[in-house]
């Protein structure tokens, strides 16, 4: 990207971050099925049962701050808050349209936000993110909840991925950072820069300072760290689903570094575990925050006790006493200064009763004016959206309104009244993932006609496969949705016309991951033709129980 380009972009995006906001204002609902703190001074594993993936955290007072990859969901890096590490909740996001908006207005499954880290320094929160595609990019702000200032690009690169900053004693600046295989055409080491004191922009050329690929294969998502004279790089090894966690220390930034595992799943039934972040809490107590992968669920995030013997971390439960701890499942919880915190958990449930969207929603690309409107009559409109011109899937639609899993067993009902205008148009309640599910109302000869559509492998271009109606309504007849999701993570769709007596259609659908992501669920509201208007579904409420 040439000088003048990168300007231009940038100018651009000053306009973009003034787009109208989500907002917190339904973010206060418990859970009605997954709630971590157990009420006793104890907790639950996972805490976030939904996929934060490559968490990181800040702590800035008695006050914790956590984000996560977002890949191509829009709002993208969205911020949780806590002030005991167990309790969560989501208050915003750092953006509303994905930059490079052009390329991230259409779906782009697996890129965009890959491993960020989020830091305080100098009365100034800093999160620095990698597009593998594009490079290494910094945002700032003064409050965690927002506004951030547009992105800056601090490295144009192909394959740099999972930076970390560190501002050491003397005013320094470095940054750590992988390599993403797919794209730089190597992985499994590591690299430090220097970086100027403004963390806008490197110095200088990369130094290699760690190289796994003996004992540590796939070694990313590097966290940096400084303590008692160590320089310290919090990286895990192995490969998501079955690796470890391992640290790097040295006397000097740019090594030769020590290695050590310390944490892996030992005799848990925790795999991975997988990258994640080191807090220090006010009261002098150490914990680490990482993910688990889950599959269909998503990377659900665990918390884990951590000591320090011999200037090395001991992360979980380490019965042998020999460095390397095992997760844990319950415990109890970090202590707080002041009144214990309240129960909180990230919004799922929404009324939509407040003229913006809730915060746990994400759309699958930057969200286009017109999709949606919030009324002030209690109910989300959702207007109908031509398909893309070369159709074949729902891998394809950039209008889906979708929200992380909430848990392993759950259910989902919406209710909803279609007023459409043309033949074709459609709305439904959807499980979306590398294999998808909907349950739909569909304008056909005048009637609204309910039917089950399912789509295996819908990223190979798979085309999708519709069951006959199941039942047939007037337009304008309320209709409720239910996704039903079992352990193992199978679906089974139902609706009722009264919200009383549900009938199940088709058989149970097995949800299925999608790119990096866990499957997610949502709304959505289609059209075939381009015309000069389009009818909509008015959404009474989403329900997760």
């Amino acid at each position: 990207m040439v000088k003048s380009t990168r300007i231009f972009l940038l100018a651009a995006l000053a306009a973009i971050f003034c787009l109208p906001r989500f907002t917190a204002a339904q973010t206060s609902s418990l859970s009605k099925v997954w709630v971590p703190d157990l009420g006793n001074g104890t907790y639950k594993n996972p805490v976030l049962y939904a996929d934060y993936s490559d968490p990181d955290v800040v702590r800035v007072g008695n006050d914790y701050y956590l984000t996560s990859s977002s890949f191509n969901a829009a709002p993208g890096l969205q911020i949780l808050h806590s002030t005991d590490l167990v309790n969560w909740t989501i208050i915003g996001a750092v953006f509303t349209q994905q930059p490079p908006q052009a390329r991230y207005d259409l779906p782009q499954h697996g890129n965009g936000v890959w491993a960020p880290s989020i830091r305080y320094h100098k009365k100034k929160f800093y999160i620095y993110y990698p597009d593998p595609d594009l490079g290494i990019f910094v945002t700032r702000a003064d409050n965690p909840a927002g506004p951030w200032e547009a992105p800056v690009l601090v490295k144009e690169a192909k394959g740099w991925i999972d930076p970390c900053p560190l501002w050491d004693e003397d005013g320094k600046a470095y940054l750590v950072h992988g390599f993403a295989g797919s794209r730089a055409g190597f992985k499994s080491v590591l690299a430090v820069s220097r970086m100027s004191p403004d963390g806008r922009s490197l110095l200088g050329d990369d130094v290699l300072v760690f190289d796994g690929h003996e004992k540590h294969p796939t070694i990313e998502g590097p966290k940096f760290h400084k303590r008692n004279g160590y320089y310290y790089i919090l990286a895990p090894g192995g490969g998501v689903a079955t690796g470890w966690q391992v640290a790097l220390r040295s006397k000097s930034v740019f090594g030769p570094y020590e290695d050590r595992i310390v944490m892996d799943q030992g005799k848990t039934t925790i795999n991975g575990p997988h990258q994640g972040a080191w807090i220090d809490t006010p009261t002098g107590e150490n914990w680490f925050m990482h993910f688990q992968d889950q599959g269909p669920y998503g990377r659900v995030v665990h918390l884990q006790p951590m000591v320090w013997k011999n200037d090395w971390p001991v992360i979980g439960n380490d019965p042998d006493g020999d460095g390397k701890g095992e997760p844990v499942l319950t415990f109890r919880k970090p202590a707080t200064k002041g009144k214990a915190a309240a129960l909180a958990t990230p919004a799922t449930s929404d009324e939509f009763d407040s003229n913006q969207l809730g915060l746990q929603w994400q759309w699958h690309a930057n969200p286009q004016v017109g999709w949606a409107f919030p009324t002030g009559a209690g109910y989300l409109r959702l207007y109908s959206v031509p398909l893309p011109t070369d159709f074949k899937n729902f891998w394809q639609v950039p209008n889906l309104l979708l929200q992380k899993l909430p848990a392993e067993v759950f259910t989902v009902t919406t209710k909803l009244t279609f007023t459409p205008r043309f033949e074709g148009e459609k709305t439904g309640l959807i499980m979306m993932g590398l294999d998808y599910a909907y349950l739909s109302v569909t304008n056909q000869g005048g009637k609204l006609q309910l039917s089950q559509t399912t789509c295996q492998n819908a990223d190979k271009g798979t085309a999708e496969t519709t069951a006959a109606p199941v039942a047939t309504m007037p337009a304008g007849q309320p209709v409720y949705l239910r996704a039903a999701v079992a352990a193992g993570a199978k679906c089974q769709f139902s609706y009722s016309l009264d919200g009383q007596t549900f009938q199940p259609v088709g058989t149970a659908f097995q949800v299925r991951e999608g790119k990096w992501i866990g499957a997610k669920v949502g709304l959505f509201c289609t059209r075939a033709g381009k015309t000069n208007d389009a009818g909509a579904a008015d959404v009474d409420w989403f329900r997760v129980e």
